[in-house]
Order: C-alpha cells, then sequence, then structure tokens
C-alpha cells in the first residue's frame, strides 16, 4: 500500500536522496517503494542539532537516510550515554529508541526520538523555572 503524503505549497520532502520542493499549491503523492522518506519539518541539520536530545535524532536521522547503522553506531551509543549520565529518567525512551534501531526500526526511531526532545525541553525548562531564571529576566538591577 502507498504512502499517502499531503505537502503545502513550497513544502519539501526527503526521499532518500533526493529533495522535493512542492510547486505553489497543495499536492498530493502517493509513493510506493521502500525508501527513507522525511518531511521538511522533520529534518534537523547539523546546526539545528544543538542540544543532547537533538544530536540524537541527527544521529537516529542519518542512519535512517544511509540505511547503514554501523557508521554511526559508536557515536550514537556515546551520545545516548552521556545523556543517561545526565538525566537519568530518560532511561525508557533511550531504551525504546535503542530497541527500535536494532530491530532496524529507524523510522519508528526517529519518531520516539522526538519525544526524547520533548522530554529534554521540560527538564531544561523545569530546571530554568525553578532556579529562578527566564528568559525575560532583567539581570542589571542597577537602572537608574
Amino acid at each position: 500500500m502507498p504512502l499517502k503524503v499531503e505537502l503545502k505549497a513550497g513544502e519539501r520532502l526527503l526521499i532518500g536522496n533526493c529533495v522535493i520542493t512542492n510547486s505553489n499549491q497543495r499536492t498530493k503523492l502517493f509513493i510506493d517503494g521502500e525508501a527513507p522518506i522525511l518531511r521538511e519539518k522533520d529534518i534537523l541539520t547539523e546546526e539545528t542539532a544543538n542540544t543532547p536530545a537533538k544530536r540524537i535524532y541527527f544521529a537516529i536521522q542519518l542512519m535512517y537516510l544511509d540505511d547503514d547503522i554501523s557508521k554511526l553506531r559508536e557515536h550514537y551509543f556515546t551520545l545516548t550515554n552521556d545523556f543517561l549520565k545526565a538525566a537519568p529518567s530518560t532511561v525508557a525512551i533511550i531504551d525504546k529508541i535503542n530497541n527500535l534501531i536494532l530491530t532496524q526500526n529507524l523510522y519508528k526511531a526517529l519518531r520516539t526520538a522526538k519525544q526524547l526532545i520533548e522530554y529534554e525541553t521540560e527538564l531544561l525548562n523545569a530546571a530554568t523555572s525553578s532556579s529562578g531564571l527566564s528568559a525575560n529576566s532583567n539581570t542589571d538591577s542597577n537602572t537608574t
């Protein structure tokens, strides 16, 4: 059964190593076959992988797009082990990702890695709010 993808005007889609850019109107595609497929909104670049969880996602993304776990296996496990040391509460999510990778379900591993990014954001927000820091706080209290 083919995969149905609806693209917004100007939206891009990655199929294998090809980038497909939609024209100026909504389009519906039916894709049949075995190739890695990612929507533009699901793609991270090296520059946007700027947190530990996003770096884990990026490593999985590269495994998925190359359809090759072996190239990044050691790097991935280094990233996840460091992440677990910093945030042991993520063990269930990382175990699930690991199992998906080991069973060659790389797309599902990517989807689960998004949960890891969301959880990381929650942890960072909780740490920021509990320490009394905020993005809008004024650190210069000597205004006259």
